[in-house]
């Protein structure tokens, strides 16, 4: 499978599953998926209407990540693409539909089960394999225990993945993404309940990245003021004090800074399950970072908030 779009749905974390029994729910309920932040979706072919779902959030909603999903044949492979799926997903391994895929130069992501049908996607030049259904085959124990011997293969799985395992599923640096469609509930399709679906979807996506403030930093200007305002919290809290070179801390919760820092009036961590992802997704909210701050457990935003820079915080 094409790297560029591995990347792109690693980044965004999640991969809604949807069958579309109506054409016309195509748009609207993909639009719902993209406002709640996953600009992505996962069309299957378990449905007549398919292909037009297809066409028609590609021709409307261009910024989505189209795939289609519970491909079986080559016509299905030249319907899709013709539609504007820019990827395949199939249940199994179909060395015919892959090599197909192959041909015409579309990225598959076939499903494995076990280290048989690993050994014949590799040998057809792939690394990055869907495993389904993943939770009845044995979920994340078992992707780890075949992730031993094929170091080099990484996985999408699908199938009983929920908000309840999902962060265990994505922890694991083997796993790009994860298949679901909680957050597209029979009901809510049915009823054209679009607002239940983007909230469930900011929901999903929320709890994928996990963020939370982990320290307050204050900018308290010298070393002695930093001292005292560290004392006054420690009484106020019963927290210890830890001397640093630059900062006192007191706790895990406050920084104060023996020195101006960054921030009007200091600056806040904002720890998250994944930084890349993190970052992604608060670049689509309309948030700038400083390069010049990136490193792999941290990055400084732009701007401040009320008086404090805020930098993500790798967890």
């Amino acid at each position: 499978m094409n790297m560029d779009m591995i990347e792109q749905l690693s980044l965004v974390g999640i991969v809604p599953v949807i069958k579309v029994e109506d054409a016309a729910d195509a748009v609207p309920l993909c639009k719902a998926l993209s406002d709640g932040g996953l600009p992505v979706a996962e069309i299957t072919f378990r449905s007549d209407a398919a292909e037009e779902a297809i066409k028609r959030v590609h021709a409307e909603l261009p910024e989505v990540i189209l795939g289609a999903g519970t491909v079986l044949t080559r016509d299905q492979v030249d319907r899709a693409v013709a539609a504007g799926a820019t990827y395949i997903v199939s249940p199994g391994l179909n060395p015919d539909t892959v090599k197909y895929c192959q041909e015409v130069g579309v990225p598959i992501v076939p499903g494995c089960a076990n280290p048989s049908d690993i050994e014949v996607a590799l040998g057809l030049g792939l690394k990055t394999v869907k495993f389904f259904p993943a939770e009845p085959l044995g979920g994340l124990n078992l992707i780890k225990a075949m992730s031993a011997p094929y170091g080099n293969v990484t996985f999408l799985p699908t199938g009983g993945v929920n908000e309840k395992n999902l962060n265990d599923y994505l922890a694991f640096s083997k796993i790009v993404a994860c298949g679901g469609s909680w957050m597209v509930p029979n009901d809510a399709v049915a009823n054209k309940d679009w607002a239940k679906i983007e909230s469930l979807t900011r929901s999903a996506v929320n709890l994928m990245l996990g963020l939370e403030v982990k320290h307050v930093g204050i900018n308290s200007g010298d070393p002695e003021t930093a001292a005292k305002h560290a004392d006054q919290l420690c009484k106020l809290l019963g927290w210890p004090i830890k001397d640093g070179n630059g900062s006192v801390f007191v706790g895990d919760g406050f920084e104060m800074m023996k020195k101006p820092f960054r921030g009007t009036h200091g600056h806040i961590a904002i720890a998250t399950n994944s930084l890349k992802r993190a970052r992604w997704h608060l670049e689509r909210r309309g948030f700038t970072f400083d390069e010049s701050t990136a490193s792999e457990k941290a990055i400084y935003l732009n701007d401040e908030i009320a008086g404090f820079a805020l930098h993500l915080l790798q967890k």
